[in-house]
């Protein structure tokens, strides 16, 4: 039977399981989940350029088709739908489901919430790469954006550094609230930023999730030591940080896919001011520790993603298997 390092078998005839939001929340804790992204990019998948389309009028929403697949093991497919607008209704702004099944004979094994799955193995995998690049005695963390995946970068880099303090800056002020609230509650010191500039200037870790098209963090903000972490750009035209943190920054990236869909890095390798030789590693590397992360304590850090099918396929597999062994 096809069988992963994570542990997890194959029954012929076996039901689908079907995981909830819950269920998945509760069984992906970070500190298991970072160790799982970890094994993963060391052991590699094949996780193609995920499939990408505008939808509604003028492209307002985006279908993103993601599979991956292990010779002989496991394979995964992820359809998601980003409505950025979603957000102004109270609706999700991100929706998803993933088919678990055997790459050998195709049999479903399970059905998860592919959102739950995105959000935490995208700020798993931030704090992977933070594992790397943020300095080890990081503890102030800024995050930029007070969405879902901007909720859980707390508890994620926690479970890598010693983070004891928190500052959430929303361009809505209120869920700026509202996420500073739920961190308190969960035990963190946690305090809403009035002002981005002297939060960022202040920051170890400053960790970006928005879906803005203009950059908001300056270079010129940026104190010696601090790792940039940018999640929210997924398209060419997004920003989230200034040509001038682009220079100034040490820059890694999580998979080659960012060099198709990143505005971060796009729009500065097509202005020339950067080249492709400035990208020190991709996550990968960094997990094969075939390139060295953090190499002085005043290097400035810059990690961006864009999330792989690898990355979700691991998470699925962690739940199935902690499933199967219960």
């Amino acid at each position: 039977m096809p069988k992963t390092d994570i542990g997890a078998e194959v029954v012929p005839g076996e039901r689908t399981l079907v995981f909830s939001t819950s269920e998945i929340r509760e069984t992906l804790n970070f500190k298991d989940l970072i160790d799982a992204l970890r094994a993963a990019f060391i052991q590699g998948c094949h996780a193609p350029l995920r499939h990408s389309h505008a939808i509604g009028e003028n492209g307002a929403s985006t279908l993103l088709v993601m599979p991956a697949w292990q010779d002989g093991g496991y394979l995964g497919i992820k359809l998601v739908v980003i409505a950025p607008h979603n957000a102004k209704l109270g609706l999700p702004v991100v929706n998803a489901s993933y088919v678990l099944a055997d790459g050998v004979s195709g049999q479903q094994l399970a059905l998860l919430d592919g959102a739950e799955i995105t959000s935490r193995r995208t700020a798993a995998a931030s704090a992977l790469a933070g594992s790397y690049l943020a300095r080890p005695d990081a503890s102030s963390l800024l995050i930029v954006g007070a969405g879902k995946v901007g909720a859980l970068l707390a508890p994620a880099y926690g479970a890598i550094r010693p983070i004891k303090t928190v500052t959430v800056w929303s361009q809505t002020p209120a869920r700026s609230e509202e996420l500073v609230e739920r961190l308190r509650a969960d035990g963190f010191d946690a305090m809403p930023a009035a002002d981005l500039e002297a939060a960022a200037a202040s920051a170890d870790i400053i960790c970006c999730a928005t879906p803005s098209r203009r950059p908001l963090i300056k270079g010129s903000w940026l104190r010696p030591g601090v790792h940039v972490d940018l999640i929210g750009g997924y398209t060419p035209d997004m920003r989230e940080v200034d040509d001038d943190a682009i220079r100034r920054a040490s820059i890694f990236i999580d998979t080659e896919h960012v060099l198709d869909e990143a505005g971060d890095i796009i729009q500065p390798l097509n202005a020339g001011v950067m080249t492709h030789a400035d990208i020190k590693g991709t996550l990968e590397s960094l997990c094969r520790e075939t390139v060295p992360g953090r190499i002085s304590p005043n290097e400035i850090t810059l990690f961006k993603s864009v999330g792989s099918g690898l990355e979700d396929l691991a998470a699925a597999l962690l739940v199935y298997s902690k499933a199967r062994a219960a």
